[in-house]
């Protein structure tokens, strides 16, 4: 039996190696795979990528490869969570008297919206562009300066106002003035392996918020490709990405344990995250 259990993790390592040989060579030929390799596949410039979800890379072949990766089910999952997480910020946009015709949310300051880990912030950009300037104000925040640089650019370049970029710790974060009326924690969780700090994070972010404000977090309750990730793709450190899934229930927990009320989750429709509200 121990013999058995040596040979197939003897296996397994030699698989595994060879995996990051192909990706890491072959792969390369990817205009995904090439950003992962520079930046991290756990990064806000490869998440940016994801979303545009055009195929990229050597003619043909390196292409044919790009589709492939981008095709992998946690991708879809990821750009299944923008679209509920942009229709779960419209509903709480909607809430605090904002709207695309222009009218201010937020007391007139208009509606004010936290991301402490954006990244370039690329569906933040896409819903800001549904709103009348003033209506909603959009600050993004990261430890990705090159990820921050990208999202700066892309917004400029689409003529954006109402959005700023920031560096910033998410678990350490600054005080924002005026609060937010929205914080937003997308993507982060599922990369701590530590859940004292998330409690911790959830609690602090609740400090952060306007009376009546509400968080909005992400976790990953399902991932089938999470031993290959974790053996095979680097991460914005350039060690091997470890993720963490979590029941939907623990998430809620947290958060009711921080204070929160009228504490609720969807699934997106891939089935692999949630994403939690909490009211202040």
């Amino acid at each position: 039996m121990t013999k058995n259990r040596t040979n197939t993790k003897r296996r397994k390592r030699v698989r595994w190696a060879a995996m990051r040989v192909l990706l890491g060579t072959v792969g390369r030929a990817s205009a995904g795979i090439r950003i992962g390799y520079r930046h991290g596949f756990d990064s806000g410039s490869m998440l940016d990528y994801v979303y545009v979800n055009k195929a990229g890379g050597f003619p043909v072949v390196g292409h044919l490869i790009d589709r492939v990766y981008l095709n992998a089910v946690g991708w879809r999952a990821i750009r299944a969570r923008r679209e509920l997480l942009k229709d779960i910020l419209r509903k709480e946009i909607a809430r605090r008297g904002g709207s695309d015709s222009g009218a201010g949310g937020g007391g007139g300051g208009g509606v004010r919206v936290l991301d402490v880990a954006s990244g370039p912030g690329r569906y933040l950009q896409d819903l800001l562009a549904e709103y009348e300037p003033g209506t909603l104000h959009v600050e993004c925040r990261d430890l990705d300066r090159a990820g921050l640089a990208q999202g700066g650019r892309q917004a400029a370049e689409r003529g954006l106002t109402g959005i700023s970029y920031a560096y910033g710790d998410a678990l350490d974060p600054a005080p924002a003035s005026p609060a937010p009326d929205i914080v937003v924690v997308s993507g982060l969780y599922e990369l701590l392996l530590d859940e004292a700090v998330i409690a911790a994070s959830v609690a602090r972010l609740r400090g952060m918020l306007a009376p009546g404000g509400v968080l909005v977090f992400t976790t990953q309750t399902h991932h089938p490709q999470l031993e290959f990730i974790a053996n095979v793709l680097p991460n914005r450190d350039g060690v091997l990405w470890e993720m963490e899934c979590r029941p939907v229930e623990l998430a809620e927990q947290w958060a009711a344990q921080a204070g929160f009320a009228e504490v609720a989750s969807r699934r997106e429709t891939v089935g692999l995250f949630t994403v939690t509200t909490a009211r202040r």
